[in-house]
């Protein structure tokens, strides 16, 4: 008896949605199925979308932020920020987390990821190039490392700190309520508010 199975395009589909975090195979099974359920042009819209990513979304030439392609992010393009101050994160769920907590104003560097300090990385793979251009900058007065409590962040801050120090910049970390080893994308803002008003 032969065994029961998707049709080849819709085991491709799994694959790829298994590729997402936190879903597996029974989650893209039931996300697909949702999807057979809308009308075709949902689908076919979605598909779009999806497809036009490449070529509609891109990183702000400023901060590393996601953008609209030729566009500033929301935050450099916002005049208002003050450029004295540059926080240091290393994704978009991080930087919303931050703006959450309305206790910071200034602008972003976003990374793009962190270093595995047991790969002996020297940050080629980061956005290092507009963090540097920031901190020469005149208006430059504090560098906020606020990159979480685990590992890899920790010897990313480390490496950063290290690195700044060319700059003539105070350089500082969220301090207060924020546990060691807990992942800034979830903490709630009131905890974040609470480490960027305690930061040293």
């Amino acid at each position: 008896m032969k065994n029961i199975a998707y049709p080849q395009e819709i085991e491709e589909l799994i694959d790829r949605f298994r590729q997402l975090p936190g879903i597996g195979r029974r989650g893209a099974e039931r996300m697909i199925q949702s999807l057979l359920k809308q009308p075709v042009q949902e689908q076919i819209s979605l598909g779009r979308l999806i497809a036009s990513l490449p070529e509609k979304v891109t990183k702000c030439p400023h901060c590393g932020a996601l953008a609209s392609c030729g566009n500033l992010c929301a935050v450099c393009a916002d005049d208002s920020r003050d450029a004295s101050q540059i926080c240091v994160v290393e994704n978009m769920p991080q930087l919303f987390a931050v703006e959450a907590s309305r206790k910071f104003n200034g602008v972003y560097v976003v990374l793009g990821g962190k270093l595995d300090p047991l790969a002996s990385e020297n940050g080629e793979n980061l956005n290092l190039k507009n963090l540097f251009e920031r901190a020469a900058s005149p208006a430059a007065k504090e560098v906020i490392l606020a990159l979480g409590g685990d590992v890899e962040a920790r010897a990313t801050a480390a490496y950063l700190a290290e690195q700044l120090e060319k700059y003539p910049v105070k350089v500082t970390r969220p301090a207060q309520g924020l546990p060691a080893g807990a992942n800034l994308s979830f903490a709630d803002a009131a905890t974040i508010a609470a480490a960027f008003e305690g930061r040293k």
